[in-house]
C-alpha cells in the first residue's frame, strides 16, 4: 500500500509550509513538518525541495504501518495509520494500545484511541484534535 493523495494533501494542510528552518518543541522543523539531523537554523528550501522530502517522510511512516500492523487495513484506515506514524513517529505506534487492539482485530476501537492522541506539552491541543477527527474520517471512509 502507498499513502494516498488525499492523504498528502491532508497533511501538507495540517502542517503548514515553512519554506526556512523554524523551532519547535522536536527540534528544527522544515518544509511540510520534516524533522531531522540535517534540519538546520536558517535553513532555505524550494517548495520542491519540500514535496519530495514530504513524499519521502509519507512512504517511510507508511513502511512503519506496513512492518507493524498484522492485520488487513482499508485505504483509509492504512491512511489515518500513516498519518499518526507522521505526525507522532513510529515509536510511539509500536508502544501504543492502538496498534495493540488493531492487531487484535479490535478495528471498532481503533477511532476512540486515536481521540486519546490529542495533547501537546499535557495539554489538549486543537490542531491535534482536528487531525486526529481527520484520521477518524480516513479511518471510516469518510
Amino acid at each position: 500500500m502507498e499513502p494516498s493523495s488525499e492523504l498528502v494533501r491532508f497533511v501538507a494542510h495540517s502542517e503548514g509550509l515553512s519554506l526556512r528552518a523554524y523551532w519547535d518543541e522536536d527540534g528544527w522543523s522544515i518544509g511540510y513538518g520534516h524533522h531531522g539531523p540535517e534540519v538546520q537554523h536558517g535553513q532555505v528550501w524550494t517548495k520542491e525541495q519540500a514535496e519530495l522530502k514530504l513524499a519521502e517522510d509519507l512512504k517511510t511512516a507508511a513502511q512503519a504501518v506496513l512492518s507493524l500492523v498484522k492485520v488487513d487495513l482499508s485505504q483509509g484506515q492504512f491512511d489515518a495509520l500513516t498519518d499518526f506514524v507522521f505526525n507522532f513517529g513510529v515509536a510511539r505506534l509500536k508502544e501504543s494500545t492502538l496498534l495493540r487492539v488493531l492487531n487484535m482485530g479490535l478495528y471498532e476501537q481503533v477511532p476512540s484511541e486515536l481521540t486519546r492522541w490529542n495533547r501537546s506539552g499535557g495539554r489538549i491541543d486543537t490542531g491535534l484534535m482536528l487531525r486526529r477527527q481527520g484520521d477518524i474520517g480516513f479511518w471510516n471512509g469518510a
